[in-house]
């Protein structure tokens, strides 16, 4: 932070020019919501025009940018695995975002909008998800992403309070300043949500599943929704029935 501030007052120093150089942020609202960013480093800027926006969201506009607009270079960037470049590349290892912070851009991209815009603790995310991720992952495999991830949502909740201002683009945006006005103490445990959690598990186990045959050429009403809407186009999972999708349901989970 130190040396991107003093570049943008010795710039147009050195070019003999007035004033003084705005210093751009470049974190997203994945990097927000994990807290995979440090306070007073690389997370503060003037502005930070994709500060509001999910990782998830930000490549399809790269995608949509290297098709539309003719900017081939984009594609490289897209395609690009994300890395902070925390350690020196080496010919046998690269580190890598997603295994630092344990998830993937995508599984954080449906979190925020779950917690967010549906209003999902760790109970109702635990429920939705069990539902999405079905046949994919065990009860007990959703329990832990879900612990794990507001394990580290509180964690480092504190640190939205001195989130750099963004353009704010979307509904699920964490900035605590303007747009998610919660509380920044948590009790990072989450003792009674996380005990509700492992009794829906051991329900779950305990029940034995129907035998369901299901064809995996066709998209489900969740994947369709996802993919063709942004915010708003996340299955409802504050609704009573969490297979509900694609709709836009008033109240609290």
């Amino acid at each position: 932070m130190v040396i991107a501030y003093m570049l943008a007052t010795l710039l147009p120093w050195v070019r003999s020019k007035p004033g003084f150089f705005l210093v751009l942020g470049s974190a997203n609202v994945d990097e927000g919501l994990r807290g995979y960013l440090t306070k007073y480093d690389c997370s503060s800027a003037d502005i930070n025009p994709i500060g509001g926006i999910s990782k998830q969201d930000l490549r399809a506009f790269l995608r949509w940018g290297a098709e539309n607009l003719g900017y081939s270079a984009l594609e490289e960037i897209e395609a690009a695995p994300p890395t902070a470049e925390l350690e020196p590349i080496r010919k046998n290892y690269t580190q890598l975002d997603e295994v630092d912070m344990g998830m993937t851009y995508e599984e954080l991209s449906l979190y925020g909008r779950l917690r967010k815009i549906f209003q999902c603790g760790p109970v109702s995310m635990f429920q939705h998800l069990c539902h999405r991720w079905h046949g994919r992952l065990t009860p007990t495999e959703v329990a832990t992403k879900v612990k794990d991830f507001f394990c580290y949502y509180s964690i480092n909740r504190h640190k939205m309070t001195t989130l750099t201002p963004s353009y704010h683009a979307e509904n699920y945006s964490p900035e605590d300043n303007r747009f998610d006005h919660r509380q920044f103490l948590y009790n990072t445990w989450w003792p009674w949500q996380f005990r509700k959690v492992d009794e829906e598990v051991k329900k779950m186990e305990q029940q034995k599943p129907p035998s369901i045959i299901m064809s995996t050429d066709e998209p489900t009403h969740a994947e369709i929704a996802t993919k063709h809407a942004t915010g708003l186009g996340v299955p409802a999972a504050a609704a009573g029935n969490v297979s509900t999708a694609g709709v836009t349901l008033s109240g609290k989970a």
